[in-house]
């Protein structure tokens, strides 16, 4: 069963399982708690928002071929249709809305969608956090129009549709060139754009990249436009040392500048890394409140794929079945 769009009545009895963010881990966290007849609330964010995009990152990608089960490929929101049709087959009550505030001193957890004035909407005893992470961008009109046409931000994800072409990295740390590195095994050339004249990654990084064969440097270069209407076919980069501006062909562009995962929601409440995202403990879900857990991008700052936010939100599900268990719930 599915809910409208509407922000819901205020909580007249405790949900088992509310689940904050959906993509991969929040809507696998859903399948598996409704399977196991916990009734979860999903609450999915709203599509106007960019950092609780409903169905995740991958509602803004085109082709994903890296899933397993799908050997011809499947299309980014497509995936996340069936995800979500499974989730609610099972019986999630999927909410199409945006969590404004939580409080998470004492249980039952109190959750706010919409305003954040009176009593809270939803009361949980448990809750899994999937509210994942963003790419961070240049800041261009064009990359609305281009990303998943020639324009990514995951290499491992699209770096095989650009088999003996050029392109280019935006970046100068350590995921900027492992990224180029990868993209060094299909493309014809990898030019690595930074504004500096030095990177930032660490030094055994730099060597490799600067040893590398097939990558180029553009040092001391800003991306002032990204060319083309259906898909990536140039640059536009200015020199910021000599003012100096051109255009560059390139087939394709990775923009590897960061990523920024969405907790500022949980600030104060739930442990952060010092890049912000959420820690979990032993290599679980678990976060640092008992009955609270976090699964996807929003705690993964390493692997940051569909396939493992999935498998770690079945481990979040499976972690707040057992937990609610052991509290006799």
């Amino acid at each position: 069963m599915s809910t409208d769009d509407s922000t819901q009545d205020q909580a007249t009895n405790i949900r088992k399982v509310v689940i904050i963010g959906s993509g991969p881990a929040g809507l696998t966290s859903a399948i598996y708690t409704a399977r196991a007849n916990l009734s979860p609330v999903l609450i999915e964010g709203e599509p106007s928002s960019t950092s609780d995009q409903p169905g995740g990152q991958l509602m803004l990608t085109t082709e994903v071929e890296n899933y397993p089960g799908f050997p011809d490929g499947i299309m980014g929101p497509e995936l996340m249709s069936n995800f979500r049709k499974q989730a609610q087959r099972f019986g999630t009550d999927i909410v199409t809305a945006k969590v404004s505030k939580v409080d998470f001193s004492e249980r039952p957890f109190k959750i706010w969608v919409g305003s954040q004035d009176g009593d809270p909407t939803y009361l949980a005893e448990s809750v899994i956090v999937s509210t994942g992470a963003q790419s961070l961008m240049l800041g261009l009109d064009a990359e609305k129009r281009l990303l998943g046409h020639g324009l990514s931000t995951c290499a491992t994800c699209d770096g095989f549709f650009f088999r003996g072409q050029e392109v280019a990295v935006v970046g100068g740390g350590d995921s900027a060139l492992e990224e180029a590195m990868f993209l060094s095994r299909f493309a014809e050339s990898v030019t690595v754009i930074h504004r500096r004249d030095e990177l930032r990654a660490s030094k055994i990084m730099q060597d490799r990249a600067l040893e590398h064969p097939k990558l180029r440097f553009m040092w001391n270069t800003v991306v002032e436009d990204i060319v083309g209407e259906t898909t990536v076919e140039a640059l536009d980069v200015r020199n910021v040392v000599t003012g100096e501006t051109s255009r560059v062909p390139f087939a394709g562009v990775f923009v590897a500048i960061g990523h920024r995962p969405n907790t500022d929601l949980f600030k104060g409440q739930l442990e952060l890394k010092d890049n912000g995202y959420l820690v979990t403990q032993d290599s679980t879900s678990r976060t640092n409140i008992e009955g609270v857990f976090a699964a996807g991008d929003v705690q993964d700052d390493w692997y940051r794929q569909a396939i493992t936010a999935a498998g770690s939100g079945c481990m979040a599900a499976i972690d707040a079945e057992r937990w609610l268990e052991s509290q006799g719930d």
